[in-house]
C-alpha cells in the first residue's frame, strides 16, 4: 500500500448509525472513513464561505447585479448532486441532524398562516433562512474527508485576516459607531455591526487553534498565532459584551484543556499572557461590561432595552405557546408588547420561542443537543495516525465552537443566520461522514495508517 495511505478491516455497518455513549476506554468508539465526494461541489462550497463571510461584491461593486452568492450556491449544489447521480449514491445523508433540520423547516412553512405579517414570514424564510439551510447540507454532504475538514479550518481561518484587520484599523483610525465609542464594522452582512463581527471571530476562533495545535512547522503556526492574537483583540477592540462573555469561555476552556495536556506549558504561558494583557484593556471596556449585570449603569440604554425586549418576547411566548407570531416576527411582536421600537430580541432562543412557538424551539434546542453530541463523539475517536488525531482535534475546535454559540446565543438576534448551521453541518459531518462511530463489541474493526 502506498505511503499514507489510510486502510481499514472489513467492519459490521449494522449500528453505526447508533449514537455515541458514554463508554469505558476498551469499549470506545472507532471510526471509519467516508469516500470523498465531488470535489467541485466542495470548492464551490469554499467560494460561497468566502462570499458569505467577505462580501466581495461590497468590494467589487460591479459584482452585485450577478448575485455571485446564489450563483456560487448553485454550482455546489448542482455538482453535487450530478456527482451523487453518476455515482448512483443518495443526494444527502439520512441523520437525526437532518430529519430535525427538516421538521423545524416544515414547522416554519406551517406557521406562516398564522404569522403576524405572513409575507414577511415568507421574506425570511426565502431569503435567509432556506439559504442557511442550504449550507449547512452542502457542509454535511461534501465536508467528508480529514483532509478537507482541514481545507475548511484553513479556510475559514484565513478569512478572518480581512474582517479583524478592517476592525484593527477602524480602532485605530477613529471610525466609530455615530453617537458611540464603539468600532463600525467590516462591510459585509455578517460583520456589519460590531456585535456580529464579534461573534462571527469567535466561532471561527477555536479551528484556528485547533490548527495550531497540530500544524507542524514553525513558518505555519507563526502564522496562525498571528492570526489568533489579531482575531482576540479585534473581538475586544468592538466592545461587545456578548464577545467578552464567549471568547473567555473559548480562552477558558482552551487553557483548561492544555493543563490536561502534554503540553501544560503552553497552557501556563496562555493564562500569564491573558493576565498581562487585561491591563491594556480600556477602562470604559470594564464599564461597559459591567452593565451585564448592573443593567440601569448603561447610559447608552441598551441594556435596559434588551432587558424590556426579553421580558416582552417571554410575555409573547406565553400568549403564543403554539404557533408563536411566525418566523422573523419578532419585531412586530414587540410593538405590540412594549411599544413601537422596531428592535428584535436579542437571543436566539427567545427568537425561535416567539417566531416558532414552543414546538420551534423545542426543534432548535433538539437539533443543538445532537450537533453538540455528533461533535463531543467525534472527539474521543480511537484510530491510529495523525490524519485520524486531527480530526478528533478538528471535532473538538466543532464541539467548542458550538459552546461558544450556546453562549452567544443569549446575546445576539441570529436565530435563522448562517451562524449555527455551518457549525451544525460540520457537527453532522463529524460524526456520520468522517467518523462514523462502531463499538468495539459489534466490530474488530480498526485503523491502519502507513507511515
Amino acid at each position: 500500500m502506498a505511503t499514507g495511505e489510510l486502510s481499514v478491516e472489513p467492519i459490521d455497518h449494522t449500528e453505526w448509525w447508533r449514537p455515541a455513549v458514554r463508554q469505558s476506554a476498551r469499549d470506545r468508539v472507532m471510526v471509519r472513513p467516508r469516500a470523498a465526494t465531488s470535489p467541485v461541489a466542495f470548492w464551490a462550497l469554499m467560494v460561497l464561505m468566502g462570499i458569505v463571510l467577505l462580501s466581495p461584491q461590497e468590494i467589487v461593486p460591479v459584482l452585485k447585479p450577478l448575485r455571485i452568492a446564489l450563483l456560487t450556491a448553485g454550482v455546489a449544489a448542482i455538482a453535487h448532486l450530478f456527482e451523487c447521480w453518476f455515482a448512483g449514491r443518495p443526494v444527502t445523508i439520512v441523520t437525526r441532524e437532518m430529519k430535525i433540520v427538516t421538521c423545524l423547516l416544515g414547522w416554519a412553512i406551517v406557521t406562516i398562516p398564522f404569522s403576524l405579517w405572513p409575507g414577511g414570514s415568507v421574506d425570511v424564510l426565502t431569503d435567509l433562512y432556506v439559504k442557511s439551510l442550504l449550507l449547512f447540507w452542502l457542509i454535511a454532504n461534501t465536508v467528508t474527508t480529514e483532509r478537507r475538514f482541514q481545507q475548511f479550518a484553513w479556510g475559514v481561518t484565513i478569512m478572518t485576516v480581512p474582517i479583524a484587520s478592517t476592525a484593527f484599523m477602524n480602532y485605530l483610525s477613529g471610525s466609530y459607531l455615530q453617537g458611540s465609542q464603539r468600532i463600525v464594522g467590516y462591510e459585509s452582512a455578517l460583520t456589519t455591526n460590531p456585535n456580529d463581527l464579534a461573534l462571527t471571530l469567535n466561532l471561527i476562533l477555536p479551528f484556528a487553534l485547533a490548527l495550531l495545535w497540530f500544524t507542524r512547522g514553525w513558518f505555519l503556526r507563526a502564522i496562525l498565532l498571528v492570526i489568533v492574537v489579531l482575531d482576540v483583540t479585534a473581538v475586544v477592540l468592538t466592545l461587545s459584551r456578548g464577545g467578552f462573555l464567549t471568547l473567555a469561555v473559548i480562552l477558558g476552556i482552551t487553557v483548561m484543556k492544555l493543563f490536561r495536556s502534554p503540553k501544560r506549558g503552553w497552557g501556563v504561558a496562555l493564562l500569564a499572557v491573558l493576565l498581562l494583557c487585561l491591563p491594556l484593556v480600556p477602562a470604559s471596556y470594564w464599564h461597559r461590561l459591567t452593565t451585564i449585570t448592573d443593567i440601569e449603569s448603561d447610559e447608552t440604554g441598551s441594556a435596559q432595552a434588551r432587558r424590556d425586549s426579553s421580558l416582552g418576547a417571554l410575555r409573547i411566548i406565553l400568549s403564543h405557546p403554539i404557533v408563536g407570531t411566525g418566523l422573523g416576527g419578532d419585531a412586530l411582536a414587540l410593538n405590540e408588547e412594549i411599544g413601537t421600537t422596531w428592535t428584535v430580541v436579542h437571543n436566539v432562543y427567545l427568537q425561535y420561542g416567539v417566531g416558532l412557538g414552543l414546538p420551534g424551539l423545542g426543534l432548535f434546542l433538539a437539533l443543538f443537543a445532537t450537533c453538540f453530541a455528533s461533535a463531543s463523539s467525534a472527539r474521543h475517536v480511537v484510530a491510529q495516525g495523525r490524519d485520524a488525531r486531527n480530526v478528533a482535534h478538528l471535532a473538538q475546535a466543532t464541539w467548542l465552537s458550538l459552546v461558544a454559540f450556546g453562549v452567544a446565543g443569549f446575546f445576539h438576534p441570529v436565530a435563522y443566520h448562517f451562524y449555527f448551521y455551518y457549525l451544525a453541518g460540520l457537527a453532522t459531518a463529524c460524526r456520520t461522514g468522517l467518523t462514523q462511530p462502531i463499538s468495539r463489541k459489534a466490530t474488530s474493526a480498526r485503523f491502519v495508517f502507513n507511515d
